[in-house]
């Protein structure tokens, strides 16, 4: 009798460890999903982040040449005065 009731107590023991185990895994099957989303939206921000960026180098490049156009018209209007 005691055995009996040894065994259906493990077996409850057992199962309610099963479902804790289980309810750990989907636990961290969320969080790895969630990860797993953020490199990504991490990774197509890195991609327009370099577009952005690109463009923000040409931009400089292009002031600076106006810039240098800019400087020498002042000097020529300069040296005719």
């Amino acid at each position: 009798m005691v055995v009996v009731e040894v065994i259906n107590n493990s077996e409850q023991i057992l199962t309610d460890v099963i479902v804790k185990v289980g309810k750990i895994g989907i636990w961290m099957e969320t969080v790895g999903v969630i990860v797993v989303l953020w490199i990504i939206f991490q990774a197509v921000t890195l991609f327009f982040n370099r577009k952005r960026r690109l463009a923000l180098y040409e931009i400089k490049d292009k002031v600076n040449i106006l810039e240098k156009k800019i400087d020498r018209l002042s000097r020529e209007i300069k040296s005719k005065r």
